[in-house]
């Protein structure tokens, strides 16, 4: 893993969030986006090296909404920039580890992304991404 990329936390209203976190971080989201593939409207912040992904469900059966549904809002994920993403999933396989899918798919912030399964990670919900360049 070359570093944290980003930390994804599931809320329930991302425009009350935004000000939150605007106040909270003294700075505006960078960019805001909807993900249709994953069902989430997500926004962003830069802090220093690492990015803050504010992730808002966009319908009632989506990964996120089920999450804040038995979780409540909260952290939701960490995200590790690995390069090439392909290659490192093999390597995690290999050692153990389970992934949501079997090949990368398009996320938000222009990266390919793919989810280790929480079931080999202590129920942390790991996400591997890397640019699509």
């Amino acid at each position: 893993m070359n570093k944290l990329e980003h930390i994804g936390i599931a809320v329930k209203n991302l425009e009350e969030s935004n000000r939150l976190f605007s106040r909270l971080l003294g700075t505006d989201p960078y960019k805001t986006e909807i993900v249709e593939r994953e069902g989430v409207k997500t926004s962003f912040f830069k802090v220093g090296d690492v990015k803050i992904e504010l992730l808002e469900a966009t319908h009632p059966d989506s990964p996120v909404a089920r999450f804040i549904e038995k979780k409540g809002e909260g952290v939701h994920h960490l995200a590790f920039d690995v390069q090439p993403i392909e290659e490192k999933m093999e390597n995690l396989k290999s050692e153990g580890f389970g992934l949501l899918a079997d090949t990368p798919k398009p996320g938000a912030d222009n990266k390919k992304i793919v989810f280790l399964h929480p079931k080999t990670t202590n129920s942390v919900l790991i996400e591997l991404c890397q640019d699509r360049g």
